[in-house]
């Protein structure tokens, strides 16, 4: 080999050395170009919207409270007798509590009972008159008629003014007989008069004694024996003589908050616990009141609870965790998905191109972690749970499934 061929060897070994170089190098640089253009795009923590069952756990504290309880008035003034009970005293229905002493009322039902008695005097002699009157007009009429018949026999044989005092004394014996049945009558009338007055003063006179109006227990005792009672149909300030409550079953009372007022159902099942006894156990609504308070912006709810043994007082308190069924078969999406900033909710949306949607929704009700969706998603569409500020509408995404708000809490919404 000449020189200039080994000189020309070289440098094409130069060049070709410096070929791959260079291809090397250019390899290298799209290798980290395509990196950084695939590091850029940013994750997104997505969850699918699906349907489920919502509902909520309420816990409140609500108090108990008496089934029935009334304050017992006298319905006439008069003076206390004798009481029988006091409180914390077992009564029945129809028990006597108490007995009043009215010497006023006696006196009447005594007036009244004469009153009858006198009215039944004045029918037999009513009666008796119309027998009376009944065996003259017989006579007289049976005169009359004799006198007729020998006039009609014999003409002239009778002298006519003869005939015709036969005649009047007939019609007035005919209408002293109306009279008696008349009077017997008009008596009659006055003996039911007689007897609606003593059922009236007998029915005040029974008003003497006070009786229990339910199977229940004393909560107190207003009077004592020679307590002077006004009649409380007379007097909005009388003194009533007891009080009685039924507590062999109890009103448990809940306050639920607006928000949830709406979702009460009757049936709905609730744990109740007792901090003074310890106990826990079951109850469903039994009644709510169906309009909020105003002052308060809540709703009465009330369990009946069975209380046969007595060891749950009215005016205990109870921690109770009401199950509020929402939505039988909602949409639903973890609540971190809508954002509520504007006017309208909305949630991002990552579409099959992986690209950020920004799509407003109505949203229904809500638990701890989940809302329901009425209308803006189908089930099966991905929404943003996370970051939402930090994306744009179109934006490419890398979705990543996340767990966040797939389940309600075991304790659920907490009011």
């Amino acid at each position: 080999m000449t020189l200039s061929q080994a000189l020309r060897a070289k440098l094409l070994w130069s060049s070709a050395s410096l070929f791959l170089f260079l291809i090397s190098v250019s390899g290298c640089r799209a290798s980290s170009d395509d990196a950084a253009a695939v590091s850029s795009i940013p994750p997104a923590a997505v969850v699918a919207a699906d349907r489920a069952p919502l509902s909520n756990t309420l816990n409140v504290a609500g108090g108990f409270f008496p089934f029935q309880e009334v304050e017992l008035h006298a319905k006439v003034a008069g003076y206390i007798k004798h009481i029988h009970v006091d409180i914390g005293d077992q009564v029945h229905t129809g028990q006597v509590l108490a007995t009043l002493d009215i010497p006023e009322i006696t006196a009447q039902v005594q007036g009244a009972d004469a009153g009858v008695r006198q009215t039944q005097e004045q029918i037999t002699r009513a009666r008796s008159e119309i027998l009376r009157a009944q065996a003259n007009y017989d006579a007289v009429h049976s005169a009359a008629q004799r006198l007729q018949q020998a006039s009609d026999a014999r003409p002239g044989l009778i002298a006519q003014q003869e005939l015709d005092d036969a005649l009047a004394k007939d019609r007035a014996g005919a209408a002293q007989v109306d009279a008696a049945k008349s009077a017997y009558s008009a008596t009659q009338e006055q003996l039911g008069v007689s007897q609606a007055d003593r059922q009236h003063y007998s029915s005040m006179a029974d008003y003497s004694r006070i009786t229990a109006p339910f199977n229940g227990i004393v909560t107190w005792r207003y009077a004592d024996t020679g307590s002077l009672i006004q009649a409380g149909t007379s007097n909005a300030g009388s003194m009533p003589v007891v009080k009685v409550a039924q507590v062999d079953v109890l009103r448990l009372r809940l306050p639920v908050p607006e928000s949830l007022a709406a979702f009460i159902k009757i049936g709905d099942s609730a744990s109740i616990h007792v901090g003074a006894t310890g106990k826990t156990f079951t109850g469903t609504v039994a009644r709510n009141t169906g309009a909020l308070d105003s002052s308060t912006r809540s709703m009465q709810v009330e369990i009946d609870v069975p209380n046969r043994d007595g060891k749950l007082n009215p005016g205990m308190y109870a921690d109770v965790s009401l199950n509020i069924q929402r939505a039988g078969n909602a949409l639903v999406v973890p609540v971190q998905a809508v954002d509520h900033t504007g006017s309208q909710p909305f949630v991002m949306l990552v579409d099959s191109s992986n690209r950020v949607q920004k799509r407003a929704v109505q949203v229904g009700v809500s638990t701890a972690n989940r809302t329901e969706i009425l209308s803006g998603l189908n089930a099966g569409d991905r929404v943003i749970v996370a970051n939402l500020a930090s994306f744009q509408q179109g934006e490419l995404v890398e979705p990543k499934r996340s767990s966040l708000g797939t389940t309600d809490s075991a304790n659920g919404e907490e009011q």
